[in-house]
């Protein structure tokens, strides 16, 4: 093993590697007596890699647990969300988690018919008026976007451009597109952040369309928050000579480990894990966003198993290692402050 790779494990926690993933597992002794029901619904399908995988990979460990009965619903559409949300509800299950932007508006609607239960949103509040029994989350999304921006700046080896593919056309990939432009041109002088935001989640070939164009206007760094889409974004970087890729939302080391610089996993076994937690020893606190931060929702990882280290030392010298590392504690710590990105 390298004396890189050796650094890098001893500083995995910088990036949440080892922090995140091991507040996952939690005592039993936390839950209740009584059992506690948690529901799942997912306007996707949980063998997506990514954003549903996740999340779904959470409620297997919630199911796990002694005191907690656990359901989930994958590919629920808008049309039908209130009738299967209400119906779980309905059904006594002590909390609805309605996991995407998708049902962020649904939980403040249906909550107060239900005052007796919980229900979260993994998006940002719809408003300021949030329901005593509702909880939505603020995941850090700009501020992982600023820290890949960094990072694929970092090691850009033209210095020309680095570029952003994104999937829904929505307020969050928006920002995330401008903090990954901001990252990129605020950590090294003279870089372009480009972006594409494609308007799919689901559609490879719109990702590998928006990632050669990028490339084709100089980028040689592509990250995306963009899920099956993204994975077409890899696949035209595998493609492309001298390329570099940063995956996101789950570990993608094994779609092109040649090109693979890091990927951007996102936390949220461990999300599910804690708010099915709370809701078994009473600690739930609704009415409120809560803000982890970019550091307890995003673990920077690369290689499998127990090789696994942030990022490719291939790919990643340890001098910029050192400088991503940085910005990650200062966005941690909100010396870089991140809401600049947010659309208005």
């Amino acid at each position: 093993m390298t004396k890189l790779e050796l650094n890098l494990k001893r500083r995995a926690v910088l990036t949440g590697l080892g922090a995140g993933l091991a507040a996952m597992t939690l005592p039993t002794t936390l839950l209740a007596a009584s059992p506690r029901k948690v529901v799942l619904l997912m306007a996707g399908g949980i063998a997506d890699g990514g954003w549903n995988t996740l999340a779904f990979r959470g409620l297997e460990e919630l199911a796990a647990m002694d005191g907690i009965e656990t359901a989930y619903v994958e590919n629920v559409t808008q049309a039908r969300a209130p009738e299967i949300a209400r119906g779980y509800a309905d059904d006594g299950f002590d909390l609805v988690i309605g996991h995407g932007y998708e049902f962020g508006a649904l939980m403040a609607e249906i909550a107060p018919e239900y005052p007796d239960q919980s229900f979260f949103a993994t998006t940002y509040a719809p408003g300021a008026d949030i329901p005593a029994n509702v909880r939505y989350a603020d995941l850090a999304y700009v501020a992982v976007a600023y820290a890949a921006g960094a990072l694929a700046a970092l090691i850009s080896e033209e210095g020309r451009a680095v570029g952003f593919v994104g999937g829904g056309d929505n307020p969050t990939q928006q920002s995330m597109g401008r903090a990954f432009a901001g990252g990129a041109e605020e950590t090294v002088a003279g870089i372009k952040g480009l972006g594409i935001v494609t308007g799919d989640y689901h559609d490879a070939a719109k990702g590998k369309e928006a990632a050669l164009t990028m490339i084709g206007n100089g980028a040689d760094v592509i990250w995306h928050a963009a899920d099956v889409t993204g994975l077409g974004a890899i696949q035209g970087v595998a493609e492309s000579e001298g390329v570099k890729a940063l995956g996101c939302y789950a570990n993608q080391t094994s779609i092109a480990p040649q090109e693979i610089a890091t990927s951007f996993a996102m936390n949220l076994g461990w999300m599910v894990v804690q708010l099915g937690t709370a809701i078994a020893n009473g600690s739930f606190v609704g009415g409120e966003e809560w803000k982890p931060t970019v550091a307890e929702m995003w673990s920077a990882v690369y290689g499998e198993g127990d090789d696994a280290v942030p990022v490719n030392p291939d790919l990643v010298s340890e001098e910029s290692y050192a400088v991503f590392t940085e910005v990650m504690e200062k966005l941690s710590s909100g010396e870089i402050d991140v809401t600049r990105f947010l659309q208005g």
